[in-house]
């Protein structure tokens, strides 16, 4: 999920070359008190129906959902979900190369270590799929990871923005292609899913100059849902986001939004 530079890394060098109980019942009203001196008729007996005691509700503990990595597929885009033109980029995955960023600033470390990262830290199951809109692009690639509860995909979200602000540049290097600075920026993200994180990362310099990157990671439910989209404009960042959060809730059955 966090490895927006690393996963697109053959896309990249093509654009180079989410106790109630109920209440007892109440007795009957109390006889009123007299003052007079006169004999006073003993108060008739208020029958009073003894109520049983409820039994507080026990609301069901939750159902403990478990996704495979077939359920995540399946939630993937699917060419009929994008616009013509575009085609599923078989090319793109363990076989590309192998794109890396470093820093010497320490206050990148975590941002290295997310996006250098195969899977996110906590992932249980991954599927991932990449996708061309022709050969200058827009590149998307598309990644679920299951990370098993909501709490556990808002803490990764919390951790990778506070990376994300944490660093400010970082080196970019990509096999053949060579290594340029990139400027690291959180940017507004779609409003898709829940706790979404947009970040951009744009080379200056060197062979890589001019290259962008724009990541956007959100929660559907107890799933890290990134795109990573290279080569495009605002609204293809917009729609694939909005596309891909749309389609994971409805196959995963997810209960969050935005």
């Amino acid at each position: 999920m966090i490895k927006p530079l690393a996963i697109a890394g053959t896309a990249l060098v093509l654009t180079l070359t989410s106790c109630s109980g109920g209440s007892g019942g109440s007795a009957g009203p109390s006889p009123a008190n007299s003052v007079t001196t006169t004999a006073t008729p003993s108060p008739t007996p208020t029958a009073t129906t003894a109520t049983a005691p409820t039994t507080p509700t026990v609301a069901p503990p939750p159902v403990q959902v478990t996704r495979t990595a077939a359920q995540l597929t399946k939630a993937l885009l699917a060419l009929p979900d994008l616009p013509a033109g575009f085609s599923i980029d078989k090319d793109t995955g363990d076989d590309g190369p192998d794109v890396a960023v470093s820093s010497k600033d320490s206050r990148c470390a975590r941002l290295v270590a997310l996006t250098n990262a195969d899977n996110p830290p906590g992932s249980k199951v991954s599927a991932g799929q990449s996708y061309s809109g022709g050969s200058q692009g827009p590149f998307v690639d598309e990644s679920l990871d299951w990370m098993g509860s909501t709490a556990a995909v808002r803490a990764l979200q919390q951790s990778f923005k506070k990376a994300i602000t944490s660093c400010r540049s970082m080196t970019l290097t990509i096999p053949g292609e060579g290594r340029s600075p990139i400027s690291v920026d959180l940017v507004s993200p779609p409003k898709a899913g829940t706790d979404p994180v947009a970040v951009r990362f744009s080379a200056s310099g060197g062979p890589l100059d001019g290259l962008e990157v724009t990541m956007v990671t959100t929660g559907v439910d107890d799933v890290v849902l990134a795109v990573t989209v290279i080569a495009g404009a605002p609204e293809d960042i917009e729609g694939a986001t909005q596309i891909a959060v749309t389609k994971a809730q409805k196959t995963l059955g997810a209960r969050t939004g935005a």
